[in-house]
């Protein structure tokens, strides 16, 4: 989850927000329960006079995820936005720092056909991040290690969040795609269609692969890919974190060995569906005002708007130098 003022990643038990000290229980701003409990998904019935949700604790905090910019450090930044056409952000995301030279993404992209996505994406960030965190401090995990654990408590904690068993729609799930860069190393794992990208001017590289319908169509050599991607299962995923994951939500992994100065870019498809191709996505990169990661993530989203903005729009940056 993010902070009502100032957007930093905040954890579910804090009562101040680290980054700026605004507090977390007494926001004047409070919102009204009718959208039932922000952590667990309980009903509006489940909130009691002073916004404590009777079924986990947790008290309601005033939280607009419409857009949120963090600003963690001069070469690590990141922005959600909730588009133009959807009317709530079902994306989330978090960064954290870890000593000097650590650095930890987590993005994810609520499932719209699912209960609750925008729910599931906030569970999935703040509960991988912080298992992520807490491995790499621990017992100093690897970080593909780190990875698995993080996305196997996101897993757990989307799992928790209450749905209507009745209902014909999906249980809640979101995408995930994570990245730690440590000593030029990103160690990346995901799930879903959200992606990671290395961008320069030279050689540009996606650095992920679809979970989706349209990827696998291709690799089959049932369809061309002009074919799948006319096909309306093109944005099909095909993986995805929920109570309904049918392979234990174990992440693809991969590392990338970090050759030079350029950018370490994560993103959700409401950017790289207007800018897929790397080569693309780093000229528009590159039309940036300013250099810092911070101009840069504000300039994508702006793109991603001016293009149409069909889904929320979720980018994290880390430049290197």
């Amino acid at each position: 989850m993010n902070c009502h003022q100032c957007g930093g990643t905040i954890a579910l038990t804090d009562r101040f927000c680290e980054e700026c000290g605004a507090s977390l229980t007494t926001n004047p701003s409070l919102q009204s329960s009718d959208n039932g409990c922000q952590k667990c998904g309980a009903p509006p019935s489940k909130i009691d006079n002073d916004r404590y949700c009777i079924e986990c604790g947790f008290r309601q905090v005033a939280i607009s995820n419409d857009r949120i910019e963090l600003d963690f450090a001069a070469n690590f930044a990141g922005a959600s936005d909730r588009g133009r056409r959807h009317h709530q952000n079902e994306d989330a995301i978090a960064l954290k720092i870890l000593d000097p030279d650590t650095y930890i993404f987590v993005l994810c992209d609520g499932v719209s056909s699912s209960q609750h996505p925008e729910l599931a994406s906030r569970a999935a960030v703040t509960a991988c991040i912080e298992a992520i965190a807490i491995a790499l401090n621990g017992d100093r995990a690897q970080p593909d290690n780190a990875i698995e654990i993080g996305v196997q408590a996101a897993l757990q904690a989307v799992s928790k969040i209450p749905i209507d068993p009745s209902s014909s729609i999906d249980p809640s799930s979101t995408t995930i795609v994570t990245a730690i860069v440590r000593d030029n190393i990103a160690t990346i794992g995901w799930l879903g269609d959200s992606r990671a990208y290395w961008l320069v001017p030279e050689k540009s590289l996606q650095l992920t692969q679809d979970d989706s319908w349209m990827r696998d169509a291709i690799e089959s050599g049932m369809y061309t890919a002009a074919e799948a991607e006319a096909s309306p299962y093109a944005h099909a995923i095909v993986r995805w974190l929920g109570a309904d994951t049918a392979d234990d939500g174990v992440p693809n992994l991969t590392t990338f060995a970090i050759p030079s100065n350029g950018y370490l870019l994560l993103c959700t498809d409401g950017l790289w569906n207007y800018a897929p191709d790397p080569a693309y996505l780093y000229h528009t990169l590159a039309q940036s005002p300013a250099p810092d990661p911070l101009s840069i993530v504000r300039h994508l989203v702006s793109y991603a708007n001016q293009q149409g903005g069909q889904d929320n729009i979720t980018v994290g940056i880390l430049a290197i130098e």
